[in-house]
This record gives C-alpha cells, sequence and structure tokens, in this order.
C-alpha cells in the first residue's frame, strides 16, 4: 500500500478519555509482547548499535514501554550486546510504570524522569536513537524534524513499525484482532475493573483499537517515504540509510528505516 493518509486517531485527542486511551494502550502492549512483533529487527538494531559502538538504547516516544522488554532480550542474545542497555524517554513520563519495568530487567531497562521532547532530544541524553509504533504519529515536517536531530547530535537513529502497511492488516483489525481482544483481556495485567467494563459492557476499548488501529495503517510512512525524509533531514549525506521490511518467519512484517553516520 501506497497511500498515507494524515488523519486523526483517539488516542492523540486531549478530549479522548484517558481509561479507554489506558485500556487501548494495555491491548496493544500485551499483543506486541506476545506476538514477539519487533524481534525479527534486533540483528538490525544490533548492526547499528555495533557500527556506532553503541550499547545503549535511547527509546523515543517509549510511552509506558510496551515491547521494550521483549526488544532487550532479543538484542542481548546478539553477538556483544550481553550487556546491552535502554533508557526509556517520552514527552509524558511514566514513572510508575517503568520503575516496575526497570525492577523486572534489574535495571537494565531504565526511565529518564523529566519529559524529553523526541524532536530536541537534549545533549546529556546519548545512546542509539529507537523509536517503536510512535512515528507514524508525527506529521511529515515533525517526522522529518525528528530525524534531523538525530543527525545533528551526530547518533545513530532507527524507526521502527509494527507493521508491513497492507490492506490485508485492516481487515485484520476489523476481524480477527478484535476477537483476541475479547479473549484475553480478562489476562492483562495489572488487573485493572474499568478494563473489563468498557471492554464486555460497554465496549468502548474494543471500538476505539478498531478505528486507531485502522488509522496507523494507513498513516504509516513505506520504505521510499521514509528514505525521503532521511535524506531530507541528511541534505549533506552524512549518514548511511537503510530502509525497509523484515518479516516474521509466520508472516507479519515490520516496516523500518535505520541510519548511522557515515564511516562507522
Amino acid at each position: 500500500m501506497k497511500l498515507r493518509l494524515q488523519l486523526l486517531e483517539l488516542e492523540d485527542q486531549p478530549w479522548f478519555p484517558a481509561v479507554i486511551r489506558a485500556g487501548m494502550m494495555d491491548y496493544l502492549r500485551f499483543m506486541i509482547t506476545l506476538l514477539h512483533t519487533y524481534r525479527p529487527i534486533a540483528p538490525l538494531l544490533a548492526e547499528g548499535l555495533a557500527r556506532t559502538g553503541q550499547t545503549h538504547v535511547l527509546e523515543l516516544g517509549a510511552g509506558a514501554g510496551g515491547g521494550t522488554e521483549d526488544v532487550w532480550q532479543a538484542l542481548r542474545q546478539q553477538p556483544g550486546l550481553a550487556e546491552v542497555r535502554i533508557t526509556l524517554t517520552d514527552l509524558y513520563p511514566q514513572p510508575a510504570a517503568w520503575a516496575d519495568i526497570a525492577r523486572r530487567t534489574g535495571g537494565a531497562i531504565q526511565g529518564c524522569a523529566p519529559p524529553v521532547d523526541a524532536l530536541a532530544v537534549p545533549a546529556a541524553l546519548t545512546g542509539f536513537r529507537a523509536i517503536f509504533s510512535a512515528f507514524h504519529h508525527f506529521p511529515p515536517l515533525a517526522a522529518e524534524a525528528l530525524l534531523r536531530d538525530a543527525v545533528r547530535a551526530g547518533q545513530g537513529i532507527a524507526v521502527f513499525e509494527g507493521a508491513g502497511k497492507h490492506w490485508l492488516e485492516i481487515g485484520l483489525a476489523w476481524t480477527v484482532l478484535p476477537v483476541a481482544q475479547l479473549l484475553l483481556t480478562p489476562f492483562f495485567r495489572p488487573f485493572r475493573l474499568s478494563r473489563l467494563v468498557f471492554t464486555y459492557l460497554l465496549p468502548l476499548i474494543p471500538l476505539g483499537t478498531i478505528f486507531d488501529g485502522t488509522v496507523s495503517i494507513l498513516r504509516l510512512y513505506p520504505p521510499d517515504y521514509l528514505l525521503r525524509l532521511a535524506r531530507q533531514a541528511d541534505p549533506a549525506g552524512r549518514y548511511e540509510w537503510q530502509a525497509g521490511k523484515k518479516r516474521h518467519w509466520w508472516g507479519p512484517e515490520v516496516t523500518y528505516l535505520i541510519g548511522w553516520p557515515e564511516g562507522n
């Protein structure tokens, strides 16, 4: 699918009820971890770390850190990355969720308490930058600015989206995935009564998930568009850029863009 539409997602709207947004995020985190969505990109991110001499990932727009532990575990299996660390950042930090991740990973994944704007990352925050499942939220000018900030700082940058941008994925968003949400919601942790109410009695969480899931796929940047943004952000050609898709052995794809300074 080459089409890209800059539509509005419900979760981005300030008026959208926080309890519904939280329920939608709980489902997405659960599914990203259950399906090991980002496992296929571990060798690619490991190459970026090796090229830049890093063992530290700076995650931008991390939200509550859903899926980050799975990425961390996959990276640890790559050569030379047994001690890899990840720092979680967001414009709206979630310290409680991050503290829980830090506890489970023995401090290998830590949160950065102050808010961090992905378009203007403080110089003190170094590391190979990565953004998962969030780049499509940025319109083209902001997306280019995010990449340009990494180039300006001389830091490696990777963008990963957990879909291949296919019409079939929209079909799944309307059929299979809502059924999975209804079946799996009782197993989400921590338990929240509101999640059950707004899933089964008044199904606003599933409906919001279907809507935003569809819009997310339509908003995804295809690989050629990602490369165009990267080259606009790096007019001097200082970086080596790659974009494409990585496929799971069982079918689904991850769309990616990754870049690091030339000569590394």
